[in-house]
């Protein structure tokens, strides 16, 4: 039996008895996975078991990890290893309520409960509140049932014809190149339109394996994958596996300190109020942090992508041995240099792939960053799922200019909110969450385009000086 968060505590025992019962009943079927044998400090409860939440977050250890979902106790500790989405977005979030996330990642919420039921050890005590950390109740009550609105009224489902017409249009970008080469040879100005036209390919492909990647446009969830492999790995000459694991555990956490990974700047750059005082503090100074609002522009948008991405996709193909993503990868590079060495000759074609890179990585690093830089960064504060996304991302004003540049992340906020949504749906929803926002005081923040842009700036440069009167003066 599936439990209302709003009306556990007054379901009658027998009821409760009698989920219980059938939970364990069915656990019996599915086999146990060799976990509740392992009921660190609960005693040999089995799954009719009752938990405080004292209880649960003591498992918050590696090898011992339990998480609540719609008030049931899992234990997680063997699942992280073979969790599809990444061991690191399921540790995130050990010894929380975790519904809102699982719902958020999961389309199909009926068929990965089918892999949850070995895991279940019981669920809260009716005395228990629904969420962990104090969170608000009424809050995270309203945000789910916006949410069921949402599913109801169709708003996450997708419409054929838009990713129909989208993916059109980034094959035409690649073919534009080679028609103009076979027409008039590969004169400068050619050469110029080309690198163009395939960084605007490379670029609208990557916000398309986004949309793939996060299961947003099959029906069927298996059509996702196979899709998102050939965007990613065929047209874009990267790994699904790297970015899944990557950009998920930015999802569950993001912009919090030691879970967000896009928040590893490898020591280059300090960010937020936090970090940089921290690093002040301890004086360390791996780079003149003072002046990151400057060298920015010299590592961040040129080098992000060619560099530090590539050499990463690369380490992590070989040493994970993702060898389906890697003939993905190489049929990239593959098909790139049979068309282009013909005409630009070996040395030739490796010029026009870096400058292509070159182009695409400051379109993606500006687009990317300027909803969550200038944002809130600091270390996990247990805030439900709406808080925690609306404080660390923010929108940029709707045009149909914005929405294809920035592949819908403008509507970065409605696309945290809802990552499984089509975003062409994102336009439809946003007054919707808006009011939500209005209603419980959560800051909702749009900005144009070049001013979200601007603040990414603005942001380093403060974090900067941050970091230079913690650093001389404490």
């Amino acid at each position: 039996m599936k439990l209302n968060p709003d009306d556990s505590r007054s379901e009658p025992a027998a009821v409760q008895v009698r989920a219980c019962s059938t939970a364990l009943s069915t656990d019996r079927v599915m086999g146990d996975g060799g976990h509740r044998g392992k009921q660190q400090g609960s005693g040999e409860r089995g799954s009719c078991a009752q938990y405080t939440w004292e209880e649960v977050q003591k498992h918050n250890r590696t090898g011992d990890q339990w998480l609540v979902i719609e008030r049931k106790v899992y234990n997680v500790s063997e699942w992280t290893k073979r969790h599809p989405g990444g061991s690191r977005v399921l540790e995130h979030y050990i010894g929380e309520d975790a519904t809102d996330a699982f719902t958020a990642f999961h389309p199909d919420r009926r068929y990965v409960r089918k892999f949850m039921k070995p895991l279940l050890l019981g669920e809260l005590a009716p005395s228990e509140p629904s969420q962990d950390h104090g969170k608000n109740a009424a809050l995270v009550k309203d945000f789910q049932s916006l949410r069921k609105q949402l599913e109801e009224q169709g708003l996450f489902r997708t419409r054929p014809l838009f990713y129909i017409l989208y993916i059109g249009h980034i094959l035409l970008l690649e073919v534009l190149p080679l028609v103009l080469l076979w027409q008039f040879g590969n004169g400068w100005i050619v050469t110029i339109l080309s690198a163009v036209m395939l960084a605007t390919a490379q670029a609208q492909a990557g916000w398309l394996q986004h949309d793939l990647g996060h299961l947003s446009v099959f029906k069927n969830s298996t059509w996702d994958h196979l899709a998102h492999k050939f965007v990613i790995g065929h047209l874009k000459g990267a790994s699904a596996n790297w970015w899944n694991y990557q950009h998920f555990q930015h999802h569950s956490k993001p912009n919090v300190l030691s879970k967000d990974p896009d928040l590893n700047t490898m020591e280059i750059l300090v960010l937020g109020n936090i970090q940089p005082v921290e690093y002040g503090i301890k004086k360390l100074k791996h780079m003149p942090y003072n002046h990151q609002h400057k060298y920015f522009f010299l590592i961040g948008p040129p080098l992000l992508i060619p560099v530090f991405f590539s050499a990463h996709i690369f380490r992590t193909l070989c040493v994970r041995r993702h060898w389906v993503d890697f003939v993905w990868y190489l049929s990239y590079y593959t098909r790139f240099f049979l068309c282009y060495v013909s005409y630009y000759g070996l040395l030739g074609a490796v010029l026009l792939q870096t400058f292509v890179r070159f182009l695409e990585s400051h379109w993606y690093v500006w687009v990317t960053q300027m909803n969550h830089i200038p944002m809130d960064i600091d270390y996990e504060n247990h805030d439900d799922w709406l808080s925690m996304q609306l404080k660390s991302t923010c929108n940029v004003e709707q045009s149909l200019f914005n929405d294809w540049f920035t592949g819908h992340l403008n509507f970065q906020i409605e696309h945290h909110v809802f990552p499984t949504m089509p975003r062409h749906n994102y336009v439809y929803v946003a007054p919707r969450l808006r009011e939500l926002c209005e209603k419980y005081g959560v800051q909702y923040q749009v900005k144009g385009l070049l001013e979200a842009m601007s603040d990414i700036i603005g942001s380093l440069r403060k974090s900067g000086e941050l970091w230079l009167d913690a650093y001389l003066h404490k």
